[in-house]
């Protein structure tokens, strides 16, 4: 890791506490597990699957694949769950960016998830890699980017382009997922199929990848009260076309906003991707919220209430169906997804913390 990212990654532990700091030896007990396993259930399943198996959706990885768990143990674990990915659809889960865990919940999340497979951590060398970048990014055209996207910007694959990624990955992390692969998940072992020379110039291609990322403690917006709400509340009712009378089309809600229609907009994915950006008018509506208060302060009026989140349905899915059983009559989902909205150029604000990087 060179000296910048060696900074950067100072600046983080200086900010929020070390999970390394943490006694990581100690086994869980029994209620330790138990209440471990409701968080995750929580607020982890949607997407990695009840049984940590992953792909359930938006092509959240599996948490149960040793040699990625032996290797991202503790630290790239602990900086995967509270701060997310930027670009994906993991969002920072931590109290600082808005989220609903403490740093005492997302180590308890790390132990946990060592002491279900129980896995044994890999101390990597933390000494740069040398290799060619030039010649690394042929190979990693013709070897990774069919899932990592041509730049790393994440497909199937993780997003290797990602600061924060990059900022926790060692040059020997990234070359032990490439020599091993991941157990349990579609990426294959190079091993056998690349020289070791290879190897050395993909992971020199994908660390000239990194552009630096500054962490900072996010200055975070007031949520909206409920008087604020519903957008336009003088406005008359938008009219949606419904796929599979559920799903509405970006350019529809778009032009409803436009032309100042009398509708509500429940961002439904964790509060700190709120906090970074969001569609106008949006209310936080987090999946994981206590179902008793998923619906507390909505009209049950037949006021248009439209949902979104990132993957592009698992979470906004989850708290349409539940206003579907209390009864709400208009309700759907954005169909494409705020990433989506975002790369069709459709209008986005941000709370106080602006991250320039998700906006570009």
């Amino acid at each position: 890791m060179n000296r910048v990212l060696l900074f950067i990654f100072g600046l983080v532990a200086l900010t929020f506490n070390n999970p390394c700091q943490a006694d990581l030896t100690l086994t869980l007990n029994k209620d330790e597990m138990a209440k471990t396993e409701s968080m995750y259930q929580r607020y982890c399943s949607l997407c990695h699957g009840a049984q940590r198996e992953g792909y359930k959706a938006d092509h959240a990885p599996s948490l149960r694949s040793k040699s990625m768990l032996s290797t991202a143990y503790p630290q790239m674990l602990f900086d995967s769950i509270a701060f997310g990915r930027i670009n994906s659809a993991m969002d920072g889960y931590i109290e600082e960016a808005g989220g609903p865990l403490t740093e005492s919940d997302i180590i308890l999340l790390i132990r946990w998830l060592a002491q279900k497979e129980n896995i044994s951590p890999i101390d990597l060398d933390q000494a740069p890699i040398v290799g060619n970048a030039s010649k690394g990014k042929t190979l990693y055209v013709k070897n990774c980017a069919s899932c990592h996207g041509n730049e790393g910007q994440g497909i199937t694959g993780t997003a290797l382009a990602d600061q924060l990624f990059l900022s926790s990955a060692t040059d020997s992390y990234l070359k032990y997922a490439i020599v091993n692969g991941r157990d349990g998940t579609p990426m294959q072992s190079f091993g056998a199929t690349l020289e070791d020379e290879d190897i050395n110039d993909i992971v020199a291609y994908i660390r000239s990848q990194a552009s630096g990322w500054s962490p900072k403690t996010p200055e975070l917006a007031k949520w909206p009260e409920p008087s604020e709400y519903v957008i336009n509340p003088n406005g008359e009712a938008p009219q949606f076309s419904l796929r599979e009378g559920r799903y509405v089309p970006a350019h529809e809600v778009e032009k409803a906003l436009k032309e100042n229609k009398k509708f509500i907009i429940l961002d439904t994915r964790p509060g700190s991707a709120w906090q970074r950006i969001h569609i106008p008018g949006a209310v936080p509506m987090p999946y994981y919220r206590d179902k008793s208060r998923i619906a507390e302060n909505l009209p049950n009026d037949g006021t248009w209430i439209i949902a979104y989140c990132a993957c592009p349905h698992a979470a906004s899915d989850s708290v349409i169906n539940h206003l579907r059983s209390l009864g709400y009559k208009n309700t759907g989902v954005i169909d494409e997804g705020i990433i989506k909205w975002i790369e069709m150029g459709l209008p986005v604000v941000a709370g106080k913390d602006k991250v320039n990087s998700v906006i570009d």
